[in-house]
């Protein structure tokens, strides 16, 4: 348990650094007239919150920087939120726009997102979450191949031709479509892939022989092509922040987010709500220097989408948590016309 002096001075430690990217000294914060202790106070303290692992000590300065453990207790207990007149303002100018498609609003808060927090914002449609199986069909084309038929609770209809693999036989396809209709109706597009190598692969198992080829060839079919369905903007955000100078680090962040089906994994693993990941509480290595913060949007109560923001461990927390809870709200309303 931190004293209150410990932590006001971890918070004006947090404070300073996320303004400025560099190690923070005592003199420094002594002259904070929020603090009000000396220099040899400050010290001690910064010591002792650095053997409690709220605080590091970079090799080449005396100053100190907060740790993962000092950026989760700020966000968890020192924070205080609220969004500046000017952000504001830039929101209100968002939804005033008069929009009529669900993309140009996806895409246009995305822009506003990173362009308030010069970060980059990572945005999941609708459709990924609110789409669902409605029926899965094959039609037989010969001995070895046939076209599946797949429709979504919306209404739209896709046709894929695929590939019976050999020794599997129509009269067994006819069973999985079977299975396939019983365990997957309703099921998210999203998430059929894998509910197919988990609940419906140790259903068929039961019925028919060459299980594991018949999986690979109905995961082709199912596989729900989701890339313009994940809006980023600011993508080169990174590379104006003094942490990521290395051009490998920022490669490797950059790699991360060409790669949908990973952002579409680590974004539906959320709870709902606001939430942040700091450093390496994201799962990804290659964000592990980085943190996220996500929050959902929703309409009668179903989630439609998600919005995050990705920024480095130095982030603005009570500004990007703020805009994020605003924006989000308006985005639920915005999206509430096509949901009627």
């Amino acid at each position: 348990m931190l004293s209150d002096r410990q932590r006001m001075i971890l918070n004006a430690i947090v404070d300073d650094y996320i303004r400025s990217a560099e190690p923070v000294g005592s003199r420094s914060i002594s002259k904070r007239g929020d603090v009000g202790f000396s220099p040899a106070t400050i010290r001690n303290e910064m010591a002792d919150l650095e053997e409690l692992g709220y605080l590091e000590q970079p090799h080449t300065s005396a100053g100190r920087i907060p740790s993962i453990k000092g950026y989760r207790y700020y966000v968890d207990h020192l924070l205080k939120l609220g969004v500046d007149d000017h952000d504001l303002n830039a929101v209100r100018s968002f939804m005033a726009d008069k929009m009529n498609q669900m993309e140009q609003v996806i895409q246009h808060a995305a822009s506003v997102l990173s362009n308030l927090t010069n970060y980059t914002s990572i945005l999941l449609g609708p459709e990924m979450f609110s789409n669902s199986l409605k029926h899965f069909g094959l039609v037989p084309l010969g001995d070895d191949s046939a076209v599946a038929i797949i429709v979504t609770n919306t209404g739209h209809v896709e046709n894929r031709t695929i590939s019976l693999p050999p020794g599997v036989k129509m009269e067994d396809m006819e069973k999985v479509v079977e299975v396939l209709n019983k365990k997957l109706i309703g099921v998210p597009l999203i998430r059929l892939k894998s509910k197919l190598h988990s609940e419906v692969g140790q259903e068929l198992e039961r019925y028919v022989d060459h299980c594991e080829d018949i999986i690979d060839v109905l995961g082709r079919a199912l596989q729900n092509d989701n890339d313009h369905r994940v809006f980023l903007s600011g993508t080169t955000n990174m590379l104006t922040q003094p942490e990521f100078k290395d051009v490998d680090k920022v490669k490797t962040i950059l790699d991360l987010l060409d790669e949908t089906p990973t952002i579409m994994k680590m974004f539906t693993a959320l709870p709902s709500g606001i939430q942040v990941r700091i450093g390496t509480e994201n799962a990804h290595e290659a964000i592990a220097n980085c943190s996220l913060i996500t929050a959902t949007y929703s309409a009668d109560g179903k989630s439609l989408g998600t919005i995050g923001i990705l920024g480095p461990t130095r982030m603005d927390y009570g500004k990007v948590i703020s805009l994020l809870d605003v924006i989000s709200k308006d985005m639920a309303v915005m999206m509430a016309r096509w949901y009627k």
